[in-house]
């Protein structure tokens, strides 16, 4: 899903769409609209003020940065581009889509999850591949680095009991098998709002504060999504939608990364549909990522199609101490790996 750190962001997985407000019907250079303007309502929330459809259905994705915000922990990404099929057909094949099948974007393993999950569904955590990534995750679990993202409840668990080989050592399996498996399902129970803090070391920090004040700082963006927020666990208690679930072991500057996240879609009038994909746990490097698609059908040249925007949004600590060149840096790092994600996506899925 995401990378680690801000300076290697890499957001992976799933998207959607909304609800279409504005009941016309557009023909414009070969690209017809059908009961609605997805173009108008994309710049009454988005930067993207000015979309030229024909143009961009013949060009890669277009990607700008979010605006700014006040606290600097925070950092936002947007997109939009053009493709083949339907919204329905575009988050079917967001669901299937596997991002270890892609080595550049350096997941090792992803796996669903279940709504009541159990240890077995950590299993793969055995199998982690005997790189320096999974080596120094590996090493700062046996020490408890202060660097780890864990409660202080969570850190008084772990025994490095001796004995076992392979490139994650049983202890250290076991470990994060019980942290993941107790989030997961307190995520499910109570939502972000009933995660434990990260606390080990350092100021407590809650991921559902930080992604509350990502949506604060994006005034139009949280307006367009408050009635899919509203039903999901994203900062607040469980919801009444249901979320569908998965945990990573991915890689960040050469560093092992244990991730959970939870995705939600739902279908809007016109054959639209809004996404919503939130990283709520991470045992190192950011502290959450939340990313928000939505999806408008329209017709290019005669062939159903697809207008995605799409919206990243993240907080982290290591974000918070970069200033000028750094941190436009940072940015511009992040959006080329979303470029390099999307571009994945598109071209096992048929796009360009």
């Amino acid at each position: 899903m995401l990378l680690m750190n801000p300076k290697t962001l890499s957001f992976q997985r799933h998207f959607s769409t909304t609800a279409c407000s504005l009941l016309v019907t557009v023909s414009l250079f070969g690209v017809t609209i059908a009961r609605a303007d997805p173009v108008s309502e994309l710049a009454s929330f988005s930067v993207f003020d000015k979309v030229d459809l024909a143009q961009l259905a013949k060009s890669d994705v277009k990607t700008a940065h979010g605006p700014p915000m006040r606290n600097a922990r925070f950092l936002a990404v947007q997109s939009c581009y053009v493709a083949p099929g339907s919204p329905a057909q575009q988050i079917e094949a967001l669901r299937r889509w596997d991002p270890t099948r892609h080595r550049e974007l350096k997941v090792f393993l992803h796996s669903d999850l279940p709504s009541n999950p159990s240890p077995a569904n950590f299993e793969k955590l055995k199998n982690a591949p005997g790189n320096s990534s999974v080596r120094s995750f590996v090493t700062a679990t046996e020490k408890l680095s202060p660097e780890l993202q864990i409660s202080k409840d969570e850190a008084k668990k772990f025994s490095a009991a001796a004995g076992g080989g392979g490139a994650m050592p049983p202890a250290v399996a076991a470990f994060w098998t019980d942290v993941l498996t107790a989030r997961t399902k307190t995520f499910v129970s109570g939502g972000m709002a009933a995660e434990p803090p990260y606390d080990h070391a350092g100021p407590s920090v809650r991921a559902s504060d930080e992604v509350n004040g990502l949506l604060r700082e994006q005034g139009k963006i949280r307006q367009q999504f408050s009635g899919l927020l509203g039903a999901t666990g994203i900062g607040r208690g469980a919801g009444s939608l249901r979320a569908e679930l998965y945990w990573e072991l991915l890689d960040v500057d050469d560093h092992g990364v244990v991730t959970l996240g939870a995705s939600y879609s739902r279908g809007g009038a016109g054959s639209t549909y809004q996404s919503a994909d939130v990283l709520y746990y991470a045992s190192g490097g950011y502290y959450v990522a939340l990313t928000l698609y939505q999806l408008w059908p329209v017709t290019v040249e005669g062939k159903p199609s697809t207008l995605v925007w799409r919206g990243d949004m993240i907080s982290s600590a290591e974000l918070g101490s970069l200033h000028g060149v750094e941190r436009l840096g940072s940015e511009s790092v992040m959006m080329k790996n979303i470029t390099k994600a999307v571009t994945s996506f598109r071209r096992e899925t048929g796009g360009r």
